[in-house]
């Protein structure tokens, strides 16, 4: 399995030069080699194989006058330029011939200087180094300092080099990791304990214990400071040094809210990971929900990163991770019998079941539906409805089926 390490960057006045040349460099080569594809695709030619872009583009390019500049950079960091373009069109190919999942990808666009990220990557043949000193050396850039945040778990076998939109500088670094060793760094939880969680707004997340974890709502809190700095960027001459400062000033409230919002992620969920072996959640249709009066909250909420950093996490240290469908109907059946008492308005939190008389939180009732679905999937490898508790609704009804004797057989 590999994991990404990030850590930041502080270069020095000149080497932030080197860094931008780089960024150039590889920008322009990547270009290039998008340009050469629609050129042969125009000519109704072959497309270039990467080995003759790489003689075309890098090798002769180093040549000419107008390119004599590519030589300044490390030949690797160009070398992956060109690897970036090939994978950009073999994704595009295979979305469109129906084998990449997934939303459809559409074809490789030319980069540009003013994109609110650039990024280079050194592989282990270019030489970098992490020094004694605690410093990453880079060819033809030099030394950078680094805040070590933590030791790196093992050797990387690359580093790339970002610069986000706030003009912060990051060495994200890939690690090869064992899941079996991985799995000894948490402690064992419970023989047998799993969770089941709903995600909402009002709460972010609700597990089936009926813990209850209020939703930070990064985003709104820093709404009034993120509109003060908006109008004072949409107040400046375009193409001024005001305007670029501004620009900033912006681009760091931003990255400050998604920098709190992914902390929050991590936290929560390493916490559920060290404490349950199966995690089940609900497969939510966020692009559909995101197109709702309700986006601006769905999209601070983060529903799609959290659930990520569950399912990478579990399976980096041994737990199970399962989402069921999406139309599994947890917020209208009554977890203790099984009885489906129908759609409700999102305004009704509480309700009683009127076969068992049990009374329900919704949330926390959805949660259990949930685990219950989960554990279910498990058993089985088939989706079932939750078992039921008791002799409430009949066996016809949508929601009251249990899981027959043979089927774990099947």
């Amino acid at each position: 399995m590999q994991l990404r390490y990030a850590f930041r960057l502080y270069p020095e006045p000149g080497q932030q030069g080197a860094l931008a040349r780089a960024f150039g460099c590889a920008r322009v080569v990547f270009n290039d080699a998008v340009r050469a594809r629609r050129d042969a695709h125009a000519a109704k030619e072959p497309y270039p194989t990467p080995k003759v872009l790489s003689r075309a583009l890098v090798t002769r390019g180093k040549l000419r006058r107008e390119r004599y500049w590519l030589g300044e950079v490390s030949s690797v960091v160009l070398q992956q330029a060109l690897r970036d373009a090939d994978t950009a069109y073999a994704n595009f190919f295979a979305s469109l011939k129906g084998e990449r999942k997934g939303p459809p990808v559409g074809e490789p666009q030319f980069r540009s200087r003013k994109d609110s990220r650039q990024a280079i990557r050194f592989t282990a043949n270019a030489r970098w180094k992490i020094t004694r000193a605690g410093r990453l050396l880079l060819p033809k850039i030099g030394e950078v300092r680094v805040k070590w945040s933590r030791p790196l778990p093992a050797v990387p076998s690359s580093v790339a080099v970002i610069k986000d939109s706030a003009g912060r500088y990051y060495a994200s670094f890939v690690i090869d990791t064992d899941p079996a060793t991985d799995a000894a760094v948490l402690p064992d939880p419970a023989p047998g304990s799993a969770v089941g969680i709903d995600l909402g707004l009002t709460h972010f997340a609700v597990l089936d214990d009926g813990t209850k974890i209020d939703s930070p709502r990064f985003l709104r809190r820093a709404e009034k400071k993120l509109r003060k700095a908006q109008r004072e960027l949409s107040r400046k001459q375009k193409g001024s040094k005001n305007r670029a400062k501004a620009r900033l000033k912006v681009a760091h409230a931003h990255v400050k809210v998604a920098d709190a919002r992914k902390e929050f992620h991590h936290q929560l969920s390493t916490r559920i990971v060290r404490e349950n072996q199966t995690v089940v959640v609900e497969d939510l249709a966020i692009s559909g929900l995101a197109r709702t009066k309700l986006a601006k909250s769905i999209h601070d909420a983060g529903w799609s990163q959290f659930v990520t950093m569950l399912q990478y996490k579990a399976q980096r240290y041994g737990r199970t991770f399962i989402k069921i469908d999406r139309f599994e109907p947890t917020s209208q059946v009554c977890s203790h019998c099984g009885h489906r008492d129908g759609p409700k308005p999102l305004d009704v939190r509480s309700w009683t079941c009127t076969v068992c008389g049990t009374a329900h939180d919704r949330d926390t009732n959805a949660a259990r539906n949930i685990k219950a679905a989960g554990l279910a999937v498990t058993a089985c490898r088939a989706t079932v409805r939750p078992q039921h508790h008791g002799g409430g609704a009949q066996r016809e009804e949508a929601g009251s089926h249990g899981i027959p004797p043979t089927a774990c057989a099947a």
